[in-house]
C-alpha cells in the first residue's frame, strides 16, 4: 500500500465533501425553511435553498453551484411531493448555479455588483424555467403568472443574504 500524500487525490477528495456538503445544506435550506404559497393554483413555494446554492456558487464556483442546486433542490422535489417538478427543477436550478458561478469567476469589477449581476440574471433562468414548466404540466399561459412573484421574493431575499456575505466567506476559506 502507497501510504504517499497525494495532492491531486487530496484536492478530488475535499471537492466532493464540499459538493456533498452543500447539496445537503441546499436540501435542508428548501425543505425546513419554506412557506407554501396560497396563491394561484400550485401557488409555489418560497424558500431560502438558493443562499446555500448562491454560496457554493459564488465560493467554490460554476460547478459546485449547478451541483448543490440540480441536486439539492431536484432531491427536495423527490422527498417532498413535488414529484413531478423534479426533471425540471434539476435542469433549471442546475442552471441557475452554473450561470451565477460562471458570472461571478468571469465578469470583472466590483464583487457585489458581479454576484448582483449573477443574482439577477438566476432569477431570470428560475422566472423563465418555472414559466414555460407550470404551462407544460397545467397547459395553461396565464395561471404560470401567479408564480413569479414568489420565485423573485426567494431570489432577491437569497441575493439580500448572500451578496454582502460571499466575499467574505470566500476569503475565510481560502478561494479568494
Amino acid at each position: 500500500m502507497d501510504s504517499t500524500f497525494s495532492p491531486r487525490k487530496a484536492t478530488k477528495t475535499k471537492t466532493l465533501v464540499i459538493n456533498a456538503l452543500f447539496i445537503a445544506f441546499t436540501l435542508a435550506a428548501t425543505m425546513f425553511v419554506n412557506l407554501r404559497l396560497p396563491i394561484m393554483g400550485n401557488g409555489g413555494l418560497i424558500h431560502l435553498g438558493n443562499v446555500p446554492l448562491f454560496i457554493a456558487a459564488f465560493v467554490f464556483g460554476r460547478t459546485t453551484g449547478a451541483i448543490a442546486g440540480a441536486f439539492g433542490m431536484g432531491l427536495f422535489d423527490l422527498i417532498s411531493g413535488w414529484t413531478a417538478w423534479a426533471p425540471f427543477t434539476f435542469i433549471i436550478v442546475g442552471a441557475m448555479g452554473y450561470v451565477a458561478g460562471l458570472i461571478a469567476e468571469k465578469v470583472p469589477g466590483k464583487k457585489v455588483l458581479v454576484y448582483s449581476l449573477a443574482v439577477f440574471v438566476a432569477l431570470i433562468i428560475k422566472i423563465v424555467g418555472y414559466y414555460f414548466v407550470e404551462v407544460i404540466l397545467y397547459g395553461n399561459w396565464i395561471q404560470p403568472f401567479g408564480s413569479i412573484p414568489g420565485n423573485v421574493l426567494q431570489v432577491v431575499v437569497a441575493g439580500i443574504i448572500v451578496v454582502p456575505l460571499a466575499g467574505r466567506l470566500k476569503k475565510i476559506v481560502g478561494q479568494g
